[in-house]
């Protein structure tokens, strides 16, 4: 069993791997770096409870500090990776210190990508608790906002300000709302919901360029003005350090299914990583999944990443929890609140489900058993799910 385990990275997957290893019995030294100077904490909130003061400061962190004390992970906070020496088995930080390691977890992340190379006051981007506090400052002055992108970061910015009273904007190439990501059915359903709470919707028309002010010139040559705009266009994955030491890069930091790099010491998961067979996945489930597995791994619990991933995103009255990959599907057939939809070959191969959360754990389960599902008893509201799943599972 490895004596030691630094863990680059405090997000979730971080966080999670390093909690994971104490879990499966790990008695090793963990070092846990993390370039932000506070404990490490929960994201999803940042776009939605914090911005209206449902959420605040103390929902944030995962654990007190007393836990990472109680189970012996050394925090480094505020602290970052500069280099890896992969023959020493080292890590060395800003400040010169190197730190050794047995086994490594890129757990790196991703960042924002920008619209302007220079900062623009007003213009702000939503990544860290820091630019959620700026947010939320400076949307408590203003009268209004506009959200640069339509994906699930752009949409609840937009859903918070617009809960506040702010008259709100969004803006987006995409033709409709998160259409990367999800269903036109879904699409559909999210538009007619944000119009129905008085925020304007300009899809299909790109941003020409941004200016202080904050003024936003769209390629259509509308201009608009607001003392807030929040850009969500989508992360760059950290890779830099990997990419430096002569790991195999792509889409991310290439790993196989149990989550190692082209060095077997070294693990990757999380927003910078790119599964074999999975692709880059960004969600918070597939971050504590791959955590999971490698933390088991670690410990000589030999564990490949293989769940089904899933995501979430809450805007207005709305939640809409999605199982599996929506944008490899071919066609789409609605059941209720719910869609299902199917990939060429006619399997089943994604669910997504708006305030049925019963639904949602059942669509989990039907795609981790691989259970053949036809479009036909998807569409059949009576249809009982519980007689195709097997036993252990229901």
């Amino acid at each position: 069993m490895a004596q030691g385990v630094v863990v680059a990275g405090a997000g979730q997957a971080g966080f999670q791997v390093a909690t994971s290893l104490r879990t499966e019995g790990f008695q090793g030294s963990i070092t846990l770096i993390g370039d932000e100077p506070e404990l490490p904490y929960n994201r999803p909130p940042l776009s939605k409870g914090f911005l209206t003061g449902k959420e605040g400061e103390d929902d944030l962190p995962f654990r007190p500090a007393s836990y990472f004390e109680q189970h012996r992970i050394d925090m480094r906070m505020g602290a970052r990776v500069t280099a890896l020496r992969r023959t020493e088995h080292e890590v060395v930080l800003a400040s010169g210190e190197a730190i050794a390691y047995d086994f490594l977890v890129l757990a790196t992340g991703a960042r924002v990508r920008s619209i302007t190379r220079e900062p623009i006051g007003g213009l702000l981007y939503l990544r860290t608790s820091e630019d959620a506090r700026r947010i939320k400052a400076l949307m408590a002055g203003a009268d209004s906002m506009i959200a640069i992108g339509a994906g699930f970061i752009g949409l609840e910015a937009a859903a918070a300000a617009s809960k506040v009273g702010k008259r709100v904007t969004v803006v987006a190439v995409e033709d409709r709302p998160m259409g990367r990501v999800v269903s036109p059915l879904i699409s559909e359903h999210f538009r007619l919901l944000h119009e129905r709470h008085g925020v304007r919707l300009m899809l299909g028309d790109a941003v020409e360029r941004v200016e202080a002010g904050v003024r936003v010139t769209l390629k259509s040559g509308v201009v608009l003005e607001a003392p807030l705009v929040v850009a969500g266009i989508g992360v760059i994955p950290n890779v830099e350090l990997a990419e430096a030491s002569g790991l195999a890069i792509g889409n991310g930091i290439l790993v196989d299914q149990y989550l190692r790099t082209s060095d077997e010491a070294i693990f990757s998961i999380g927003d910078c990583a790119s599964v074999e067979g999975h692709g880059r996945l960004e969600s918070i489930q597939a971050a504590v999944d791959q955590a999971r597995c490698v933390a088991a791994t670690i410990v000589g619990k030999l564990r490949a990443y293989s769940a089904v991933p899933w995501f979430w995103t809450e805007q207005f009255e709305s939640k809409l929890q999605i199982a599996g990959i929506p944008s490899g599907c071919a066609h789409f057939v609605r059941r209720g609140d719910s869609v299902y939809g199917f990939r060429r070959d006619g399997t089943l191969g994604a669910v997504e489900s708006i305030n049925k959360p019963v639904e949602h754990i059942q669509a989990r389960k039907l795609l981790e058993t691989k259970v053949p599902v036809t479009a036909e008893q998807a569409a059949d509201s009576g249809f009982d799910w519980k007689g195709l799943l097997p036993r252990r599972v229901s």
